[in-house]
């Protein structure tokens, strides 16, 4: 049996120009140009696995993917090469360890650290442009912090997945939710092990529309319901990150 080097990744991208994470035959996606850069690096095909599969238009700072390689390359070979074939792609491969070969960056992750970003002011945007989602109207942030923390806990969030889900089951464990304001920039931080399609999106959107009056019941009365319509908007893409991943 061939005896193959696992390397895991760390990755940070920006997701504007991209079709996601994953994979797709309408576009450019980040795994697609990762598999990619790795092949000109070492002229073999080579599948990769990512933790979180973001979809069009969303960030990473800590994305997490691993692979096998039949030949041996260090470290900062790995981290260099690809960095120099990515090029010019929005797209950088900020470390790169060896690991164990039962590693993988997708099923061993522990928990998962998304964060979202909301600039709260009358003025539209000019630097941050696709990197945060800009609502002009007062947010009550006091109010959403108050009703995030009935996301806590394991719930069946059915009101909180796309029609484009794919999971199973709605059944969902949130870790922590954080939402810290700083002048006019208010930040979302939810951990959890996995998320259904658009989950973190349509919470941030839920709350950002009880913090502008636009929904009178509360997060647990919409969990009850699960049923999408009773939730809020989806959030744009470009305000979300993926933080990092926990192993």
């Amino acid at each position: 049996m061939l005896l193959m080097n696992n390397y895991k990744i760390i990755i940070e991208y920006d997701g504007t120009d991209f079709v996601g994470w994953q994979r797709q035959d309408n576009g450019l996606s980040i795994q697609e140009l990762i598999e990619v850069a790795i092949q000109k690096l070492t002229n073999k095909e080579t599948s990769i696995f990512g933790a979180g599969r973001t979809d069009a238009g969303v960030h990473a700072k800590g994305q997490v993917a691993s692979f096998k390689l039949e030949n041996y390359l260090d470290a900062n070979t790995i981290r260099d090469g690809l960095n120099h074939h990515l090029r010019p792609h929005p797209i950088a491969i900020l470390s790169a360890i060896e690991v164990n070969d039962d590693f993988n960056a997708r099923f061993s992750a522990k928990l998962r650290w998304y964060e979202y970003q909301v600039v709260n002011r009358r003025s539209p945007l000019t630097l941050e442009n696709n990197r945060v989602w800009c609502v002009h109207k007062n947010i009550n942030v006091k109010k959403i912090i108050e009703e995030s923390k009935k996301f806590i806990g394991k719930h069946d969030l059915s009101a909180f997945r796309s029609i484009n889900c794919q999971s199973k089951t709605a059944i969902k464990s949130i870790d922590s939710i954080d939402i810290k304001k700083n002048n006019e920039k208010i930040h979302f931080t939810i951990a959890a092990k996995s998320f259904l399609h658009s989950q973190v999106r349509i919470m941030v959107g839920t709350l950002v529309d009880i913090g502008l009056d636009k929904i009178s019941k509360s997060v647990t009365e919409i969990i009850t319901k699960k049923n999408r319509e009773y939730a809020g908007v989806t959030a744009p893409p470009h305000g979300l990150y993926l933080k990092k991943i926990d192993y």
